[in-house]
């Protein structure tokens, strides 16, 4: 395959590698090369055609995680060139609507996102408003700084749960979401960081990246993965929901104590729903709250953790395929056993 390509999604159930042409920013834009493109759960709901038509438009290019190089800038462009690293945010905000004026970028009232309605960077190129690029510092590499993206949504969710030093957090969940929420909820120095899973395998990975406990609930008395389930007696401070089934969230409404903090983060569905008890929510005083993607001031925090090398993701990244290997890379992420984190497309070289 020659020229520029694009991993192109036609319509749902239908994906390949097309020749595109080279792209031009025009003012206000940048043009970047990506390096590593990360693929999740979403680009599989893209490609089987499940996620929202409100959010989506075929034929479409994935990619809403990725790092790169800048190739290119368009006119009225300052403080970016050419040849640096850089991230970007997926959701496009307009920046003049009520929500984005008091910050809530994540909340815009036109909703445009890489990698759903407009091309991501599952590609050569990537076309962006300059307003959502962010330039690494330090000494990053590339390859965390693809995380950069769902990091963020766990970075604005911690937010939400207003943590404190000293206190005992549990995180529910053994996905990417999870152990990111989990790597980044250590900077608040929790006496006690558990994480709730479901597959075993991932007891190792919770503990690279910071997590003092891994259990599996249910999980067999002795098993593998850390230990048994919780005892009905152990509540934490603060509880986040970041695995999107209705079970997860029962099991974090469970898990909160008496004045404790949930903070649900998941997506599950428009159709799921979870059973709680209303009474037990009002008796423990509980304060429940949820939190949606991240704001342009999350996306930039979590750029100035990578950049200072405050959070170091890159043992979550299990699995590395050339951009040619996406069937099989799709595979690994919708059926692949054993450890399982960021399974990442190699686009081009650094």
């Amino acid at each position: 395959m020659t020229g520029r390509r694009a991993l192109v999604i036609t319509s749902p159930g239908s994906i390949g590698l097309q020749d595109v042409p080279e792209m031009v920013p025009g003012p206000g834009e940048v043009v970047a090369r990506p390096v590593h493109t990360g693929i999740c759960g979403t680009d599989l709901e893209l490609l089987a055609g499940v996620v929202d038509p409100a959010y989506v438009r075929y034929p479409l290019v994935p990619g809403h995680e990725w790092s790169g190089v800048i190739e290119a800038v368009g006119p009225g462009v300052a403080g970016l060139e050419p040849g640096q690293p850089v991230i970007a945010e997926g959701i496009i905000p307009d920046r003049v609507c009520a929500e984005c004026v008091q910050g809530h970028t994540n909340l815009c009232v036109v909703y445009d996102e890489l990698g759903f309605t407009r091309a991501g960077a599952a590609a050569d190129q990537v076309l962006l408003p300059a307003q959502v690029v962010h330039v690494l510092g330090g000494s990053v590499s590339l390859l965390e700084a693809a995380l950069a993206e769902p990091a963020a949504v766990a970075w604005r969710a911690i937010g939400r749960g207003r943590p404190r030093p000293g206190e005992r957090v549990a995180v529910v969940g053994d996905g990417t979401l999870a152990l990111l929420t989990a790597h980044l909820v250590r900077l608040y120095s929790p006496a006690e960081l558990v994480v709730c899973g479901q597959r075993p395998a991932q007891a190792a990975l919770a503990a690279s990246l910071g997590a003092t406990v891994f259990t599996v609930d249910p999980a067999p008395p002795g098993g593998p993965g850390g230990s048994s389930p919780l005892a009905s007696t152990e509540r934490f401070d603060l509880v986040i929901e970041a695995a999107g089934t209705a079970g997860a969230v029962e099991r974090a409404l469970g898990l909160a104590r008496r004045g404790g903090r949930v903070v649900l983060v998941g997506l599950a569905g428009n159709d799921v729903t979870a059973a709680f008890r209303i009474d037990d929510a009002v008796n423990n005083d509980l304060l429940i709250s949820a939190s949606f993607a991240y704001t342009s001031a999350a996306f930039a925090e979590v750029t100035g953790l990578l950049s200072t090398g405050q959070i170091r993701p890159a043992p979550l990244i299990t699995h590395r395929f050339p951009l040619e290997d996406y069937a099989e890379a799709y595979h690994v992420l919708r059926s692949g056993s054993g450890p399982r984190g960021k399974v990442m497309l190699e686009v081009s070289e650094p």
